[in-house]
């Protein structure tokens, strides 16, 4: 969300949001996020499949929809970025003809609309049932108001009026022949919960009076719970609605949520609905991660500081366990730049490569929105600092985009259109195998009147100590060990039903009560279970949360009987068989169980009665988490391996990250690449990355030598044909500035069994080609429109 548009507060740096672009926002109406559609087919053209044999692509292939971005524009040549389907985003009179551009240039088009706020002044006013609905906005303590752009853009609180309206926004994109809804963020602050209508919603809920959210951690937690409920409602409601309205049409039009993660949304102290959407109807998520949300500061061995990539891992991978868990379709979005406006280009491409590299480490998903807002990146308004603001130059002078990065990002894109590989394998990384437990309960105790850590200690304390020693931790999503999912026909048809098999992707967890709290008691069940059959369950929880006297299961009568657990976690020792009483043990509620390694069945738990947040302001806490999840994997036999960098071969790609240790040494690679963050598409021999290098590269050696082929490109290629002695194929890509700059360049590097006689580009040679190594490089002004290109050898 980007500070500007929220003006009941100074603006905080945790607050921007890339799908919400002023600029472009403001001159549509039903103004909505990104969009992205998949199986889609141009016109005429195909995608190259860089890693198919040269004659596999001498015929057009279908692309899929691996890659989208969203707008608000028309088409126009500056913005052409060739992801073979756009989300067209915001719903005015203007919508079909901007889908139409699109649709001429051989793009399917999505829509995309915001949830939680929107230009939606008809419905406020009353326009759209009669009745006004001024009092659906979020509101604060003080009685301000939470405004996303002035009082006619509010964020909302949703009724069920609201969720009919949005479903009538929607009809119009469907029939003006959206391919697929994208419904964006849909977030209710946890500041909020003083409107009238929420205090409505609040009797309507729990059928008793409102209580200020501030009044008790039971209140707040309680006030969380209804606006998550109250989002997923609405987004229901849509989703129903654009299914029925398929069904009537004879079409089949899919529906997504454009999300942060559940740990920005927890630390930005944001309410969503989150993973439950999958219950209602989302067909799959955007996991919205970029740098505006990976720089968010954490804490680790007392340092509190911006950590992009490595939060940027761990976001992406919270979004990539709930879909692999769910079967659905998740797309991650990179950002080459973000809301803050007052970055430098440097800072923007710096941390757009490291969040793309997290990104690319995520093996199990290969679609991507390539960027939000291309307008704001490659057009004329697009000016940001060229170095960055100091005490000093706090305004320095600003300027377009450096014509490298323009080429470097293009490269980029077609390269993601390719990754998709069947072995994608770990090249260098430490234990496989371990997850931290998270529930979308992360985001239930993040206000007053007892916030829980404001860093987020709570997860970043048991997760940062793993992945800073080059272990791949994932966030495990609580809800998915349990939870089912039904189709309308109320058949189960969720991968991750089957709980016991979504477990098995683990040999060792972790689990904290501090900060989030269980949804149900199957989740104990489940898990215990899971120990049962081999697993390493570490828990570090000092039962002193506050929340956990909130009104919920484990302290109902129903579930506990008239002896009530003051914790959960005291539910999970029962299912395991941990209640025995003895010495050196942590008691609570009359019940015991000592700190230390237990057997049960044949896996283990590992207790430990700390505080992960608290050991995260500790200079040696990390070494505590490590040596009790050392010890937890020593007891089940499962090799324990660190290592000073991430690396990632996903077919002829290599993907690397070298972590920030002190005294880390370099990791080598063997061989000859391409770099495809290098504008001119580098040869790098045997690199080394380095503590906080981050790398894309390409393996020509991964390819036979003895056939033509196209290694990589900052255009999109089509048509392509070969004989024995000649290739030829059309370029595309993002039309050059209007000014004269001789780095505005299509960069293309090609694999060739013999070096090149003549080399032609829109029937003029081309003499800047360099070849060696069974390599050709070749570079030529950008260009829109095809450009034929002729390569004899």
């Amino acid at each position: 969300m980007n500070p500007a548009r929220i003006s009941t507060e100074p603006a905080p740096a945790l607050s921007h949001h890339p799908h919400s672009e002023r600029s472009e926002e403001s001159q549509h109406s039903f103004a909505g996020p990104s969009t992205h559609y998949h199986q889609t087919v141009i016109k005429q053209a195909a995608f190259l499949l860089l890693a198919l044999p040269l004659a596999a692509q001498t015929k057009p292939a279908a692309p899929a929809s691996d890659l989208i971005f969203q707008t608000s524009q028309a088409w126009s040549p500056r913005v052409n970025v060739e992801s073979n389907t756009v989300m067209v985003y915001g719903i005015d009179a203007t919508m079909p003809s901007r889908i139409q551009s699109w649709r001429d240039h051989g793009y399917h088009v999505a829509v995309m609309t915001g949830v939680a706020w929107g230009r939606y002044a008809d419905y406020l006013r009353g326009d759209f049932d009669g009745k006004e609905h001024w009092n659906e906005t979020q509101q604060e303590k003080s009685g301000k108001l939470i405004l996303h752009t002035g009082r006619e853009v509010p964020y909302i609180a949703p009724t069920e009026a609201y969720g009919k309206y949005l479903s009538q926004g929607v009809q119009r994109a469907l029939e003006a022949g959206a391919e697929a809804i994208y419904l964006e963020e849909p977030e209710f602050w946890a500041r909020a919960g003083w409107s009238d209508a929420f205090k409505s919603e609040w009797q309507a809920y729990y059928h008793e009076p409102w209580q200020a959210p501030d009044s008790s951690p039971d209140a707040q937690y309680r006030a969380s719970k209804l606006k998550y409920y109250l989002y997923r409602r609405a987004l229901g409601q849509v989703f129903d609605f654009v299914r029925q309205w398929s069904q009537q049409h004879g079409k089949s039009i899919p529906c997504y949520v454009a999300t942060h993660s559940l740990i920005n949304y927890a630390q930005w102290e944001i309410v969503s609905p989150e993973s439950s959407l999958l219950q209602v109807g989302a067909d799959g998520f955007i996991a919205q991660v970029w740098t505006g949300t990976s720089r968010q500061p954490n804490v680790y061995e007392g340092v509190r500081e911006e950590r992009t990539f490595e939060t940027a891992f761990l976001e992406y991978g919270a979004l990539q366990n709930i879909a692999r868990s769910s079967g659905k379709r998740i797309w991650y979005l990179n950002d080459p730049i973000e809301d803050n406006p007052n970055h430098s280009w440097t800072d923007y491409r710096r941390n757009w490569e490291s969040t793309l590299v997290a990104s690319l480490l995520q093996p199990h998903v290969a679609s991507y929105e390539i960027l939000p807002w291309p307008d704001r990146i490659f057009g004329p308004k697009g000016l940001y600092p060229t170095t960055e603001p100091t005490a000093a130059n706090p305004k320095p002078e600003k300027a377009p985009i450096p014509a490298e990065y323009e080429t470097e990002m293009q490269t980029v894109f077609h390269a993601l259109g390719q990754m998709d590989q069947p072995n994608a394998r770990w090249q260098t990384a430490g234990t496989e195998g371990l997850g931290v437990l998270v529930s979308d309960t992360l985001m239930f105790q993040r206000a007053q009147p007892q916030p829980s850590d404001a860093d987020l200690g709570n997860f970043y304390g048991l997760a940062l100590p793993l992945l800073m020693r080059g272990i791949p931790v994932e966030p495990v999503q609580i809800e998915s060990v349990y939870q089912g999912e039904s189709n309308p026909q109320g058949e189960s048809n969720r991968q991750g039903n089957n709980a016991a098999k979504f477990l098995q992707n683990y040999k060792l967890l972790l689990l904290t009560y501090e900060g989030q709290k269980p949804p149900s008691p199957k989740f104990h069940e489940v898990l215990a279970a899971w120990v049962k059959a081999g697993g390493a369950l570490v828990v570090l929880d000092d039962d002193k949360d506050p929340y956990n006297k909130a009104t919920d299961w484990w302290n109902s009568e129903e579930h506990s009987g008239a002896n009530k657990l003051s914790t959960p976690r005291l539910d999970l020792f029962r299912a395991l068989g941990l209640e025995a009483t003895t010495n050196n043990s942590t008691t609570t509620n009359g019940s015991a169980t000592p700190e230390g390694l237990h057997h049960v069945g044949k896996g283990v738990v590992l207790y430990s009665a700390k505080s992960p947040a608290a050991l995260t302001h500790d200079r040696t806490g990390a070494d505590t988490v490590r040596s009790l999840t050392k010890q937890a994997a020593s007891a089940i036999h499962l090799n324990w391996h660190e290592t000073d960098a991430l690396i990632l071969q996903r077919g002829p790609f290599v993907i690397a990250s070298g972590l920030d240790l002190p005294n880390a040494a370099p990791t080598q690679l063997h061989g000859t690449f391409l770099n495809l963050f290098d504008a001119h598409l580098a040869l790098v021999k045997n690199p080394q990355i380095k503590p906080g290098d981050r790398a894309l590269l390409l393996n020509p050696a991964f390819y036979p030598t003895k056939q033509p082929r196209i290694l990589a490109a900052s255009a999109r290629i089509t048509d392509l044909t070969t004989t024995a002695h000649e290739i030829t194929f059309k370029a595309t890509s993002i039309e050059g500035r209007n000014t004269a700059d001789a780095n505005d360049l299509t960069a293309i590097r090609l694999l060739l069994p013999k070096a090149p006689s003549k080399v032609s580009v829109a029937d003029q040679p081309l003499t800047t080609t360099h070849y060696s190594e069974g390599m050709l490089q070749m570079e030529f002004p950008a260009h829109s429109t095809p450009q034929q290109i002729t390569i004899t050898f």
